[in-house]
């Protein structure tokens, strides 16, 4: 969008108002448009029936207001990544007779139960995708048995907006602790809707904070889920664990560049840990991404042996901030200019 803004190409933006808090810090910190259409007003979507009726609103809301928003056919309809909101992008442009493009296609676990339910949205979007932006040659690869045209953007469009952080890293104001310290962000649906391995990854949080201080990310389903099971207390009597409010884009990553190094379940943050040369623990089974792993990177798999090891190695991963001259946003603008 910022590319699209720096080159006065006009374009449609359509928010399907799932997380809409998320959409205004995108908004200011990003300094891009205020969405043209919601197709959803009211508390942000956190759980499957919540989903099931906001997808049915939104697609009658579309249906409704289909020539509004879609005045001509085979537009392009552009969709991102593996939430719910991808999916409901991509099944709302075919309803129109729109082309749809997916950015950051072809990411793979191989494993649909992890993460539940992005792999499965990833692959119901892959088949639907009328041209797929791949992030690296893996991505490609994984896209190839789809119809539809391949674009290898080398790496993903996380790198552009990373860079803007970094040029700004000087501007940007957040509380960083005196002493050194580690992140935590713990946030898929396998992760905090399993109490039993919710508990889990608490209980390995609190040993991280015997030998490091935590600066424990609260999301709002996190936050949620953490009361329901009664383990926020544990978190909130712990004195070496500080719970810390869900922060925009750039004031993480400037916390994120701060840190020793990051505890999280997030597919975004591995690649930001890449990127920043950060030792990462992923809190997954598995990832359906490359980068980082065998040098900054280790998946836990919810082991304490491996989470152990980790603590113990986290030193000799720390690296530079890796540079590219390629961006992926130039790519796909290029792309989507020429052929619309």
């Amino acid at each position: 969008m910022i590319e699209l803004k720096k080159r006065k190409i006009d374009y449609t933006y359509i928010s399907t108002g799932q997380h809409q808090e998320t959409i205004k810090d995108l908004i200011s910190t990003f300094q891009i448009k205020k969405p043209d259409h919601t197709l959803y007003q009211g508390r942000d979507i956190t759980k499957i029936w919540q989903m099931l009726i906001w997808s049915i609103g939104c697609i009658k809301n579309v249906l409704i207001n289909r020539k509004k928003y879609f005045p001509k056919k085979n537009g392009i309809v552009l969709v991102h990544g593996d939430t719910y909101s991808t999916v409901l992008g991509a099944i709302i442009g075919k309803i129109c007779q729109q082309k749809v493009a997916y950015v950051e296609a072809g990411l793979r676990s191989f494993d649909i139960f992890n993460p539940f339910p992005e792999e499965i949205f990833r692959l119901i979007t892959s088949q639907l995708a009328d041209i797929h932006f791949c992030p690296g040659d893996f991505a490609y690869k994984n896209s190839q048995r789809y119809k539809g045209i391949k674009i290898n953007t080398q790496i993903n469009t996380l790198y552009d907006s990373l860079k803007l952080v970094i040029k700004n890293l000087n501007k940007i104001e957040v509380d960083i602790p005196q002493e050194s310290y580690c992140i935590v962000s713990i946030h898929r649906f396998e992760n905090i809707f399993n109490k039993k391995v919710f508990s889990k990854i608490i209980g390995q949080i609190e040993f991280i904070s015997k030998s490091k201080k935590v600066l424990f990310i609260l999301h709002k389903p996190t936050k949620e889920k953490l009361i329901e099971y009664g383990l926020l207390v544990k978190l909130e009597d712990n004195q070496n664990i500080e719970l810390r409010p869900r922060y925009d884009y750039f004031r993480f990553i400037k916390l994120l560049n701060s840190a020793d190094f990051i505890v999280t379940d997030g597919g975004s943050n591995q690649e930001e840990c890449y990127y920043l040369g950060k030792p990462c623990l992923l809190m997954r089974k598995t990832t359906e991404r490359k980068e980082g792993i065998g040098s900054n990177v280790l998946v836990s798999n919810y082991r304490n042996k491996i989470i152990k090891k980790f603590i113990l190695n986290i030193y000799s991963k720390q690296n530079k901030f890796i540079k590219h001259k390629s961006s992926p946003s130039e790519v796909i603008v290029n792309s989507i200019h020429q052929k619309h």
